[in-house]
């Protein structure tokens, strides 16, 4: 498996999302390259009462890149090809915007736009409520170009007795669509089908 993923925190509400992905993907050994942008530093601030300064030092070996930096190494297709994907947690509407119409104002949109091109999982856990029309037509777009919509919507079937197992229900959702391995939630217990 891969052990290379590219985590991109935006200004939309819902920064825990992206926080828990740190901590999980982190603990388990996989090189993080983590994009914040402006807006999802502002909104780390807020909800989370985070700095980058406390990232960086409570994850030393993530490699932080700023989203001005458009000419990092994981905007070359060549080299995002050897990841295992691509997550923005969460993902602004305004980010969204821009990768459905192709506008790259910034590195998390150009990473975007080339693991869509190179084919590389992209997923997108989107936290906005309600949806207007262009919004629904943005997540279209992208779904319809090979990008995984994955609405921060938690189940309740596992019953979850804390808003930390709600976000890791969806956590968790993020990182089955990488298909990687975890224990965040309780899988539903379906009964067996019978063999034939």
């Amino acid at each position: 498996m891969k052990k290379n993923i590219v985590l991109c925190i935006t200004g939309a509400s819902g920064s825990i999302y992206g926080y828990r992905l740190l901590e999980v993907l982190y603990s388990m050994n996989f090189h993080l390259d983590l994009i914040i942008s402006t807006a999802g530093a502002v909104v780390l601030k807020e909800e989370l009462n985070l700095s980058l300064k406390d990232v960086k030092q409570k994850f030393p070996k993530v490699r932080l890149i700023s989203e001005k930096a458009i000419a990092d190494r994981v905007a070359s297709g060549s080299r995002l090809i050897n990841y295992a994907g691509v997550l923005i947690a969460p993902c602004s509407m305004s980010t969204l915007g821009c990768i459905a119409n192709g506008i790259n104002q910034n590195l998390i949109h150009r990473v975007s736009e080339t693991a869509l091109k190179e084919k590389v999982p992209l997923v997108l856990i989107i936290r906005e409520a309600p949806y207007s029309l262009i919004h629904l037509e943005n997540m279209l777009k992208v779904a319809k170009a090979g990008a995984v919509i994955l609405p921060a919507s938690p189940a309740f079937y596992h019953k979850p007795k804390s808003i930390e197992e709600m976000v890791d229900f969806v956590v968790g959702k993020a990182l089955d669509c990488l298909r990687i391995e975890h224990n965040l939630y309780k899988r539903w217990k379906a009964e067996e089908l019978p063999s034939a």
